[in-house]
């Protein structure tokens, strides 16, 4: 396992995974961990559970990959993720719900991201002005000032498509997101469109259209985010996360089989969808209907 400072989620779940690998390796369980690490049965759970918020200690991860017999290497790889961790830009950000927290680490560390939209354009690839006029639609009440927050941290998280070496983006539209207008302002989602055409010209950017005759996708039941990180070399840094939004809160699926089913589905919805070029002529089809 390599040692790589990764903030929140993402550092928690390459240690929880880590520990987990020593703990199967030497054959025990939870509570006989517990017992020869010297602590209790809920500091395990807690280490072992990339969810849990709680801090993690140097002296804790080191008894609990000796209890495991890690080798020093081993053991000096968990201690470092221990000591590099730390909060992101976006823990605390004002104008980000908490729950958004572990998808901002997870883009972080992803090498490729997989988005499926069948109602609105993707927060990575939105337009301040259609961004502005989705929250001014979703929540009518909120003032300037927290709007322009949210908007300032939207543009911040699109930040990662410039990271080097790049986050590939992939992305399939439902051909209604081409036409369903943020506002009555058809100059918003003529822009949007603009923007997405020039996008999608970046080499770590795939923009496909799924086109009305194409069908439904399969049963994804709406909008989904596959992260990944494929490592041969280092298995335990490969990652492979799900993320679902709802209303005010989202659903992080990490078990292999519900990931390998998204990304199945995945598949199965480029596979239906129109080839980038062709995309790039519906995309432009879809801009000429708006002023």
């Amino acid at each position: 396992m390599a040692a790589r400072g990764t903030a929140g989620p993402a550092g928690r779940m390459l240690i929880a995974r880590g520990l987990q690998q020593l703990r199967h390796r030497a054959n025990l369980t939870q509570t006989q961990m517990a017992k020869a690490a010297g602590v209790s049965v809920g500091t395990v759970n807690r280490y072992l559970d990339w969810q849990d918020r709680a801090r993690l200690r140097v002296p804790t991860i080191r008894s609990l990959a000796m209890a495991c017999g890690a080798t020093a290497e081993e053991r000096e790889a968990l201690e470092q993720l221990v000591r590099t961790q730390e909060d992101g830009w976006w823990v605390g950000h004002p104008g980000l719900p908490g729950w958004m927290d572990p998808l901002l680490s997870f883009e972080d560390y992803a090498e490729y991201e997989h988005i499926y939209a069948n109602n609105l354009v993707p927060g990575l690839l939105q337009t301040r002005r259609y961004a502005t006029a989705l929250h001014q639609a979703q929540d009518p009440r909120a003032d300037t000032e927290e709007i322009e927050r949210k908007i300032a941290a939207r543009m911040q998280r699109q930040t990662i498509l410039d990271r080097s070496p790049g986050l590939h983006l992939w992305v399939v539209l439902d051909e209604a997101v081409l036409r369903r207008r943020p506002s009555d302002d058809d100059t918003v989602m003529a822009e949007q469109i603009e923007h997405l055409m020039t996008i999608a010209q970046r080499p770590n950017i795939d923009i496909q259209v799924l086109p009305f005759h194409a069908g439904h996708s399969a049963g994804s039941g709406g909008h989904y985010l596959i992260l990944g990180r494929d490592d041969v070399r280092e298995p335990a840094d490969a990652m492979g996360i799900v993320y679902l939004e709802l209303h005010r809160r989202g659903v992080y699926l990490d078990d292999p089989g519900d990931v390998q089913a998204y990304k199945l589905m995945f598949d199965y919805a480029r596979s239906k969808a129109a080839d980038t070029t062709v995309s790039q002529k519906l995309l432009a089809d879809a801009r000429t209907e708006f002023a």
